[in-house]
C-alpha cells in the first residue's frame, strides 16, 4: 500500500513538471466570504439523488420513466382491485370504451387506489387523464392533493404544461390544498425542460403561499439551474441553503462545480471546495478530485494544471483515476501530446489500463488521425490490455465510415472472440455498417439475435437501421421495423416515414406509398392520443417571461426576495412553440420548402398565410439560418413576419438578417436593419457589430470595417474575442490588407486579455512575415509564450509563417535558437521546412531533411509527400511524383483533398486531361469529396486548355452538390469561352450568373477572405 502511494506521488510530481506550469501564476488563497460560519455537518449519504428525496418527493421516485423502475409498482402487496382497474384503463384498443367498462364494474374508489392506478398508467398519459377526468363525474369521488400531484407529475413528464396549468387551476377552484410535494413537482417539471423562468416563478409563489422551501425543493431548484447553465442564480440558491443549514449532498456539489467551471467562475468553484471540506467534512483528496474533474469536463485545462501545481506544493496525492480524468480532459481539448507524456509516465508505474488507451484512441479519432488510433489500438493489445466495448465501437464506426467493410467485419469478429460484452451502440453501428454494404441478411441475423437475448431496442437503434435500409431501397425490411416500433408503442418519427416514402418512390412502388402514408396518418393520430382529451402536443412557454424572471434574479440584492407582483407585471402574453420536437421540425421544414421554391414572393406569402403557423423568434431565426442562400425570399419573409401581431424581432433574428444582407452585398439594407434595431430599442450586441464588420471586410471595404469598429467602441459596446479575431483576419487578408492596423488591433486584443487562438495566430503571423515585420512576429511569439503556449508550438507558428513567406534563412536561424526542445519542434515544422526548401529550389536539402527525420523515427507526413508531388510535377518529372503518391498509402497514410488536387493540377499541366478527370471522378465516388477550391482549380485548368465548355459543366456539378460558384468562377469561364470564339455560349453563362444573383443565392463560406480555410473561419452567428 505504501509502495503504491509512493508511485502515485512520483507520477503526480512528474506530471506537474511536464505541462507548462512555469508560466502559471497561482493566486493567493483568499478568505472565505462568510459562508463557512454555518454549522459543519457530516453528509448522511454522498450518493443521494439530488432531484428526488424519498421522504418528500416519493411520487418522483415511484413514477420513473424506465420500465425497470415501473416494475416496482406491479410488485408485491398490490391490491387486486388496483390491477383490475389498471387493466381496464390501459386496454385502449378494447371494443368497449374504458368509461363504460368502469361504470359496469362498480368499483369503490378511494384516493390510495386512484393514486396507484395513475402511477401504473404513467406511460399512457392520455389514458391516465381520461381516467382522472372520468372520476370527477358521477362516481362520488373527490380528487385529493395526492391524486392531483400524481396527475400533474405525469403531465409534466410528458411536457404538456397547458394541462399542468389547468390541473393547478382545478385544484384552486375545487379548494384542494397544494402541499409541498405539489410545488416540488411543478419546479422539477419546469426545471427538467430548462424553463427556468417558470420554475423561479413557481418557487416565489410557493413562498408567498406560506410554504418554506425544504431540502428537496432547494436541491431540485439548484439542479435545474445547473443543468440550464444558470451558474450565478444557482450559486445564490446554494448560499441560501448553506445559511439555513440545509445539507448538500455529493451529487449536488458535483453539479455545482461542473456548472460553475463551465461558466468560468473559478473563484466560486474554490468557494464550493472549501465548503465541501469545512462544512460537509468531505476528505480533502476527494474534494480536489471533484474540482479537477469539473475543470476537465469544462475544458478548463489551464485551471486544472494550476490546481495540480498547487496540490504538489501542498504534498497532496490524488488517486490514479484523477490522472485518467486529466488525460481525458487534455484529449478533449486537443492536447494529445501532453496527454501522451502523462500516459508515458504512468506506464513506468504500471497504472495504465484499457480505459486510458481508449481515451487516447478517442482523442486521435476526434482529430481524424485514424492511422495513429489504430497503431495505438495494436500496441495496447500487444501490451496485454483488452480493449473496452466503447473503444471497439468507435473504431468500428470509423471503419464503416471509411468504407473499409472487410476490416470492420474482422474487428467485430475479434471483439466477439475476446468475449467483449456488446452494448446497443456497438450493435447499432455493426448493423448500420452491414446495411450500408448491402449485407442486409447479416444485419438481420444480428437483429434477430438481439431479440432472442431480449436486448431492449431503443428509438435511436430503430431510426438508424430504418434510415440505412431506406437508403439501399430495402423498404420491406424497413417497414417490418416500423411495425415492430408501433407494436412496442414507440412513436415513429416523421423523418422515418419520409425516408421510406422517398425510397418507395425511387423504386416506383406507388401503391405501397399510399399504404405507408395511411400508416403515417394513423401513427400521427396514435401519437396525438393526448389531443382527444385536451393534452396539446406543443410544448408552450412564456419565453419572454422566462428571460425577465432570470434577469430579475441575476440583479436582485442577496437579502431581498423577488416580488411575485413584480414578476406578474413582467409577463408578456406571447406563447411560443419550443424549438424541440418533431412538430416544430415539421413546421420549420414546411416554411423552408416554401422559401426555397421557385415561386415569386406574392405566391410565397399566400402559401405562408395558409400554413396558419404562430411565428416565434426562435422559429424565425432557424428559418433564416436554413434559408440564408435564398436571400431575397428570406429577407422578404423577415419583413413580412415583423408585421404580425404579438411578434417582435429579437437581437438574434436581426443579426441573422444583417448577415444575409451583407453576404448579398446589399449594404444599404444592412444599414437600414441596424438603424431599425436602434429605433425599436433592440439590444445591439458585440455580435451585431462583428457581423457588420465581417460583411464589409469580405467585400474588401476594409476602411468601412475599421470605421464600424471605432463606432462600436464609441457606442460603448466592448469588442469580444470574436470581434478582434475577425477584424484582424480581415486586415491581414490579401484584399485591402492594412498590416499596421492589424498590429495595432492585435495589441489591443492582448491588452484586453483575450488569448488569440491558433488559427488567428497563423493568419496574423503569415501577414507579418509576408510584409517583412519580423520584429512584430517575434513580439507575437513572446506574448504567446506568456499566454501559455508551449515553446515548440510558439516557435513553430513563426517558423511555418516564415517558410510560407519565402523567408527560409530567417526560419532556419530561428530554428537554431531553440535548445532542449528542438526535437519536438522539428516534428512541428518538418513539413513546412521541406515545403520551403522545395519552393526555394533546394531539393537536395529537402530530401536530406526527409531522410534525417526518418532516421530519428519520424516518418514523412501526407503534407511532406504532397509538397514533393507538387514539386516533381512542376519539374515535369511525373514518374517521380506518382512514386511519392504511391508511397503515401504504403507508409500507412491517406491522401488528403490537397493531395488529390495537386495530382489533378499536375496531370492538367502535363496535358493529361483524361487522367485528371479519372482522379476527379474517383474523388466523387470514394472521397474525399471535391471542395470549392478543387472545383475552382479544375475550372481554371480546363479554361486554360481551351476546354471551357467542360468547365461550364462543373458549375452545374457544384450547384448540385451544395457548393456555390464564386464570381471568379463565372468570369474565368466567360473569358475562356470568348477566347475560344463561343460568344453565344458565353452569354448563357452570364445569364446563369445573373439568375442566381437575382435570387440572392450567395455562398457565404466561399467568399474567400480567409485563404487558408474559408469553411472553418466563416462567422457563425
Amino acid at each position: 500500500m505504501q509502495k503504491e502511494s509512493n508511485e502515485i506521488a512520483s507520477i503526480f510530481t512528474k506530471i506537474t513538471e511536464i505541462i507548462g506550469t512555469e508560466h502559471l501564476v497561482i493566486p493567493e488563497k483568499t478568505e472565505s466570504s462568510g459562508i463557512l460560519d454555518a454549522q459543519a455537518k457530516r453528509l448522511k449519504s454522498n450518493e443521494e439523488d439530488p432531484i428526488c428525496s424519498p421522504s418528500v418527493c416519493r411520487i418522483v421516485k415511484e413514477s420513473r420513466v424506465e420500465e425497470s423502475h415501473l416494475g416496482n409498482s406491479q410488485g408485491d402487496n398490490v391490491s387486486p382491485i388496483v390491477h383490475k382497474i389498471t387493466e381496464i384503463v390501459r386496454a385502449e384498443n378494447a371494443t368497449i370504451l374504458m368509461e363504460e367498462r368502469l361504470e359496469k364494474a362498480s368499483f369503490a374508489f378511494d384516493s390510495e387506489i386512484v393514486e396507484k392506478v395513475l402511477k401504473r398508467c404513467f406511460k399512457v398519459g392520455n389514458l391516465a387523464l381520461r381516467f382522472f377526468n372520468w372520476l370527477k363525474h358521477g362516481v362520488g369521488f373527490r380528487h385529493t392533493s395526492e391524486t392531483y400531484n400524481t396527475m400533474i407529475y405525469i403531465a409534466g413528464e410528458a411536457k404538456e404544461f397547458n394541462v399542468v396549468e389547468r390541473l393547478i387551476e382545478e385544484m384552486e377552484s375545487e379548494s384542494c390544498p397544494k402541499d409541498i410535494k405539489t410545488w416540488t413537482i411543478l419546479i422539477s417539471s419546469y426545471g427538467k425542460v430548462k424553463l427556468i423562468g417558470k420554475a423561479l416563478l413557481v418557487f416565489e409563489r410557493m413562498r408567498k403561499c406560506g410554504y418554506k422551501p425544504d431540502e428537496t425543493v432547494y436541491k431540485v431548484m439548484v439542479s435545474a439551474l445547473c443543468n440550464a447553465g444558470k451558474a450565478e442564480i444557482a450559486m445564490e440558491f446554494y448560499k441560501e441553503m448553506v445559511s439555513k443549514n440545509i445539507e448538500v449532498d455529493m451529487n449536488l456539489y458535483k453539479l455545482l462545480l461542473n456548472c460553475l467551471s463551465r461558466a468560468g467562475n473559478i473563484s466560486e468553484v474554490r468557494l464550493i471546495g472549501e465548503d465541501m471540506m469545512n462544512v460537509s467534512q468531505i476528505p480533502e483528496q476527494k474534494v480536489y478530485s471533484c474540482i479537477l474533474r469539473s475543470f476537465c469536463i469544462a475544458r478548463k485545462i489551464r485551471e486544472a494544471l494550476k490546481l495540480l501545481h498547487e496540490l504538489r506544493s501542498k504534498d497532496i496525492m490524488l488517486d490514479p483515476e484523477n490522472f485518467e480524468i486529466l488525460v481525458k480532459g487534455l484529449c478533449k481539448d486537443g492536447k494529445i501530446s501532453d496527454a501522451l507524456e502523462i500516459v508515458g509516465i504512468m506506464k513506468q508505474y504500471h497504472v495504465v489500463n484499457a480505459k486510458i488507451h481508449g481515451i487516447l484512441i478517442n482523442g486521435y479519432l476526434r482529430r481524424t488521425e485514424v492511422l495513429k488510433a489504430f497503431q495505438l489500438f495494436s500496441s495496447m493489445k500487444e501490451s496485454g490490455h483488452t480493449p473496452t466495448a466503447s473503444t471497439y465501437t468507435e473504431l468500428l464506426q470509423q471503419l464503416f465510415r471509411s468504407k473499409e467493410y472487410d476490416k470492420a467485419c474482422k474487428l467485430y469478429d475479434e471483439m466477439l472472440g475476446n468475449g467483449i460484452q456488446q452494448d446497443i451502440v456497438a450493435m447499432t453501428a455493426v448493423i448500420a455498417g452491414h446495411i450500408q454494404n448491402n449485407c442486409v441478411s447479416q444485419a438481420w441475423k444480428i437483429y434477430e439475435g438481439m431479440k432472442e437475448k431480449k436486448i431492449r431496442l431503443t428509438y435511436k437503434f430503430y431510426s438508424v437501421a430504418i434510415k440505412e435500409l431506406s437508403k439501399v431501397l430495402r423498404t420491406d425490411e424497413a417497414l417490418k421495423l416500423v411495425n415492430e416500433m408501433r407494436h412496442s408503442k414507440m412513436k415513429v418519427g416523421d423523418n422515418i416515414f419520409q425516408g421510406i416514402i422517398s425510397a418507395l418512390n425511387k423504386k416506383g412502388e406507388g401503391e405501397k406509398v399510399d399504404k405507408v402514408q395511411e400508416m403515417w396518418r394513423t401513427s400521427e393520430h396514435y401519437g396525438r392520443g393526448y389531443d382527444s382529451v385536451g393534452l396539446d402536443t406543443e410544448l408552450q412557454t412564456l419565453c419572454r417571461e422566462t428571460e425577465i424572471v432570470i434577469d430579475n434574479y441575476k440583479h436582485k440584492e442577496p437579502d431581498r426576495k423577488l416580488s411575485i407582483d413584480h414578476i406578474q407585471q413582467s409577463k408578456v402574453g406571447v406563447q411560443v412553440v419550443s424549438p424541440s420536437g418533431e412538430l416544430y421540425e415539421h413546421r420549420l421544414q414546411k416554411i423552408c420548402s416554401i422559401l426555397s421554391s421557385p415561386l415569386n414572393w406574392s405566391s410565397m406569402q399566400e402559401a405562408l398565410e395558409e400554413c396558419r403557423i404562430h411565428f416565434t423568434p426562435e422559429l424565425v431565426q432557424d428559418v433564416l439560418r436554413r434559408c440564408q442562400l435564398h436571400g431575397h425570399a428570406v429577407l422578404s419573409f423577415f419583413s413580412w413576419v415583423s408585421q404580425h401581431a404579438h411578434y417582435n424581432h429579437t437581437t438574434e433574428t436581426y443579426n441573422m438578417a444583417i448577415k444575409i444582407s451583407g453576404c448579398a452585398k446589399d449594404f444599404k439594407h444592412m444599414r437600414d436593419l441596424h438603424l431599425e434595431m436602434r429605433r425599436r430599442s433592440c439590444t445591439i450586441t458585440s455580435e451585431t457589430w462583428t457581423i457588420m464588420i465581417m460583411q464589409y471586410g469580405r467585400a474588401g471595404l476594409t476602411d468601412i470595417a475599421l470605421r464600424k469598429f471605432q463606432e462600436m467602441k464609441v457606442d460603448g459596446c466592448k469588442p469580444s474575442k470574436s470581434t478582434f479575431k475577425y477584424l484582424i483576419v480581415l486586415l491581414c487578408g490579401k484584399k485591402g490588407r492594412k498590416v499596421d492596423e492589424a498590429i495595432k488591433t492585435f495589441h489591443q486584443m492582448i491588452n484586453a486579455r483575450h488569448v488569440p487562438d491558433k488559427e488567428l495566430v497563423e493568419i496574423y503571423l503569415q501577414c507579418l512575415c509576408e510584409e517583412g515585420k519580423i520584429s512584430d512576429a517575434r513580439w507575437c511569439m513572446e506574448s504567446l509564450l506568456k499566454g501559455g503556449f508551449s515553446v515548440p508550438l510558439s516557435y513553430s507558428l513563426v517558423i511555418r509563417s516564415l517558410c510560407r513567406a519565402g523567408r527560409l534563412e530567417e526560419a532556419l536561424a530561428l530554428e537554431a535558437e531553440v535548445g532542449e526542445e528542438k526535437h519536438t519542434l522539428d516534428q512541428y515544422i518538418y513539413g513546412s521546412l521541406v515545403h520551403g526548401l522545395l519552393r526555394a529550389g533546394r531539393v537536395e536539402e529537402a530530401l536530406a531533411k526527409v531522410e534525417t527525420m526518418k532516421e530519428g523515427g519520424v516518418g514523412a507526413t501526407v503534407h511532406v509527400h504532397t509538397s514533393l508531388i507538387v514539386h516533381f510535377f512542376k519539374e515535369k518529372k511525373m514518374e517521380k511524383a506518382l512514386e511519392y503518391f504511391k508511397r503515401i498509402r504504403e507508409e500507412g497514410c491517406e491522401p488528403t483533398i490537397v493531395t488529390y488536387s495537386a495530382l489533378i493540377r499536375g496531370y492538367m499541366n502535363m496535358g493529361m486531361v483524361i487522367d485528371a478527370r479519372n482522379v476527379f471522378r474517383r474523388m466523387k465516388v470514394k472521397g474525399p469529396y471535391p471542395d470549392f477550391k478543387t472545383y475552382s482549380m479544375f475550372i481554371t485548368c480546363l479554361c486554360d486548355m481551351g476546354r471551357s465548355e467542360e468547365a461550364m459543366q462543373l458549375i452545374n456539378d457544384m450547384l448540385g452538390n451544395g457548393i456555390f460558384p464564386s464570381t471568379v468562377n463565372f468570369r474565368t469561364i466567360f473569358y475562356g469561352l470568348n477566347r475560344e470564339g463561343k460568344q453565344d455560349i458565353a452569354r448563357t453563362i452570364l445569364q446563369k450568373k445573373w439568375a442566381l444573383m437575382s435570387g440572392r443565392k450567395f455562398n457565404q463560406s466561399n467568399v474567400s477572405i480567409f485563404k487558408s480555410s474559408s469553411r472553418d473561419l466563416t462567422y457563425n452567428s
